[in-house]
């Protein structure tokens, strides 16, 4: 609907996670969702595949069979429902099974789906579930008839019909009967004997030509000609060229070195690196022996010809053939060859000659047999039909209202009952247990999109003996991301209870929480130290190993030395500069200076802006990672990320810190529990000197706050003697 069109449909909104979200109550509600305007969808689109939910609902839901579920097919189905139910109103809150007073008698689609319902529903049973009509509807399909006008070979009843539908889906491809098998349909079926027929007087009429030189024998006179063909061809052509110059007669029957390369090596036969050789030895003018000397590689295509084409071909014992009854061959076999390639495109002409004859001769009976079984399986249309409207029926009863929240509001996501949908299940890692688990394919591309929810997303590979690998996008909203590195391994748990072995394969960084984003300076600080450190004791410790080398190396040479130190003039004593002098007090004196002034500024300060002085630090080193975490966690959606695995977000549904810390949970003692704070293994050394350093940090601060009493109490004085002063 436009943003010109108006509805007279009272409508219901509800504000959830700062998002405007209609509210689906009644069956009016549902009638009119096709008025309601596309901006208040929550989602426009979303995929067949990946969700948590009924693939065989979503596959009947997309009836364009796009892969995809959008908003017309979505009112469609509603639409569906509303001739076929009582009160469409109940898909919301559906029972385990559809009661036969719920379908609509009063309209032709429903009563007949209620005769239908009632005929199926066994006795002690109440109403139809979705398990129980797969059950039904599978017993049915995999029936030997089952209503769609398909048959396959299983369905014939003799070995003779079998073979038949094998050699029409061969020829005419197959059409996909209800149970999934391969079968035939009448029109294949008409087809098939109609190629049978023209193929047949095709013969007929070549025969009447003479296209057939042969007689019967021309099709397997003609397969082993052409079988060794190309190679003859070559053969001759050696000859001739060797006739030409007598020079070229080694090199046309290749050098040693070729054969030396082969036979360095087992043999097989038909060896393909032989197959290359010349089919005979090479000698001008010399008829081609097929009987021996041929290539070892090429003795059985020759022996076919040998024994198929050349008694009819020539005259019966004849074992030899020359350039000129090779070039005569070839010639009588043209019309038959032009004739073939006339036929190529028939595909029953790989049935080959002998079998389509043997199904013309018994087409009138074969046929007639074959569109009997087909007019048995139509027979039982009706019946398929009014099964597959009563599994569609059931099925929409019991899972349409969950799609229609998870796709016309996201209640389902803000629910503290039940999951969305698109939510995978469950991944438990860094003593956390992350809720809002998506399936992705592809990982790096689908991080391109995400990064901008501004979640934190630890993208896992799955992997479960027996079951394909899965990948995932985990969302953490709660904690920090100190430990979440590539590598890490956890334990995912899908809607099944199935667990999984979890690896982190990539991440995409973004602030989970204020609280590590105040902390996030310090640790970074802490974090450089410890580089800084790090890198300085490497550089110590190679200093150190330079100086024992140096040491070792004079030793081992203290003779000479000595000898150089004798004969040396002793360097004079390095004075120390005027220049550096001076620098060196003029830091100090700067230094000094900056200490007094500081302290001379606190020392005019309140005690109670005193108190205040840690909490401005904190706020300047903290703040603005503080403030920058703020304002990312204030734009994190679910959006992006449903939107890079193949949803249509409509709107912007946001993660906010309450709704984040409930996707997110952290480890947590149980109620109740008893708690020892003695840790056998604890660093007492440590502890003390971390009290100790706390104590010597407290009596600075008592000391730095008595300077600062001290020094007001002597300027209160003097203010006060100077005031007396004066007054005489």
């Amino acid at each position: 609907m436009t943003s010109t069109q108006r509805t007279t449909h009272r409508w219901k909104f509800a504000r959830i996670g700062g998002l405007d979200q209609v509210i689906l109550e009644t069956a009016d509600d549902l009638l009119n969702l096709g008025q309601l305007d596309q901006k208040l969808w929550v989602a426009l689109s979303c995929p067949v595949k990946s969700l948590e939910y009924d693939e065989d609902t979503l596959k009947l839901l997309d009836t364009d069979n796009d892969g995809r579920i959008r908003v017309d097919e979505i009112t469609g189905a509603i639409k569906w429902l509303s001739t076929r139910l009582a009160d469409v109103g109940v898909i919301l809150n559906p029972q385990p099974q559809l009661p036969p007073d719920a379908i609509n008698a009063g309209t032709p689609e429903g009563a007949l789906l209620l005769s239908t319902a009632n005929l199926l529903i066994s006795e002690g049973k109440t109403g139809l579930s979705v398990a129980g009509i797969a059950e039904t509807r599978k017993q049915f399909l995999d029936g030997r008839f089952n209503g769609d006008g398909v048959i396959s070979a299983d369905t014939t009843d003799t070995p003779e019909l079998k073979q038949l539908v094998e050699n029409i889906i061969a020829t005419q491809g197959a059409a996909q009967d209800l149970s999934g098998k391969p079968g035939v349909t009448q029109e294949k079926i008409d087809a098939f004997y109609d190629a049978v027929a023209a193929h047949i007087a095709r013969n007929a009429e070549a025969a009447a030509t003479q296209v057939f030189v042969f007689g019967k024998t021309t099709p397997a006179a003609h397969a082993a000609f052409k079988a060794v063909r190309e190679k003859i061809d070559d053969y001759f052509e050696r000859c001739r060229l060797a006739s030409f110059d007598p020079r070229t007669l080694a090199a046309l029957n290749r050098p040693e070195s070729d054969y030396a390369a082969i036979i360095a090596r087992d043999l097989k036969p038909g060896d393909s690196d032989l197959a290359g050789f010349p089919l005979a030895k090479i000698t001008p003018d010399k008829p081609l022996s097929l009987a021996a000397g041929i290539n070892p590689a090429w003795t059985a295509a020759v022996g076919a010809f040998l024994s198929d084409t050349m008694p009819v071909a020539f005259n019966a014992g004849k074992a030899d053939i020359t350039a000129a009854e090779w070039a005569s061959l070839k010639t009588k076999f043209g019309p038959y060859e032009n004739w073939l390639a006339a036929n190529a495109g028939s595909p029953i002409t790989a049935l080959g000659d002998a079998r389509i004859e043997e199904i013309h001769a018994t087409s009138a009976a074969d046929r007639d047999a074959l569109g009997k079984l087909v007019a048995q399986d139509k027979a039982l249309e009706s019946e398929s039909l009014a099964l597959n409207d009563i599994n569609r029926l059931v099925r929409y009863y019991s899972q349409l209202g969950v799609l229609l929240r998870n796709f016309v509001n996201f209640a389902d996501f803000y629910s503290l009952k039940h999951s969305a949908i698109f939510q995978a299940g469950v991944l438990y890692l860094d003593s956390r247990s992350c809720e809002l688990c998506i399936r992705v394919d592809d990982p790096a591309a689908h991080s391109v999109l995400a990064a901008l929810s501004r979640a934190c997303i630890a993208y896992c590979e799955l992997k479960r003996a027996g079951e394909a690998p899965l990948k995932i996008a985990a969302c953490f909203t709660q904690g920090d991301s100190d430990y979440l590195m590539v590598g890490r391994n956890g334990v995912f748990y899908d809607m099944k209870g199935r667990d999984w072995d979890a690896t982190i394969t990539k991440l995409v960084s973004n602030p989970i929480s204020v609280r590590e984003a105040f902390w996030s300076p310090y640790k970074k600080l802490i974090r450089t130290i410890e580089e800084h450190l790090a890198k300085r004791g490497a550089a110590a410790e190679a200093a150190t190993g330079a100086k024992l080398d140096k040491v070792a190396e004079n030793t081992a040479n203290a003779d000479k030395l000595a000898a150089a130190s004798a004969s040396a003039t002793p360097e004079a004593p390095k004075k120390i500069d005027v220049g550096t002098v001076a620098a060196i007090g003029v830091a100090a004196g700067a230094l000094t200076g900056a200490i007094a002034a500081i302290a001379t500024g606190i020392a005019r300060l309140a005690p109670w802006q005193i108190l205040l002085i840690p909490v401005a630090l904190l706020l300047i080193i903290s703040g603005p990672s503080m403030f920058i975490a703020w304002l990312k966690l204030r734009q994190r959606t679910l959006g992006p990320i449903l939107d890079a695995a193949g949803w249509a977000v409509n709107g912007r549904v946001k993660i906010n810190v309450p709704l984040g810390t409930s996707l997110t949970d952290i480890a947590t003692l149980p109620d109740g529990s008893q708690r020892t704070l003695r840790d056998p293994y604890e660093d007492k050394a440590a502890k003390r000197r971390k009290r100790r350093i706390v104590l010597v940090l407290v009596l600075a601060a008592l000391a730095a706050f008595g300077a600062w009493a001290w020094i007001d109490h002597i300027e209160t004085n003097t203010w006060i003697w100077d005031r007396l002063l004066s007054s005489k």
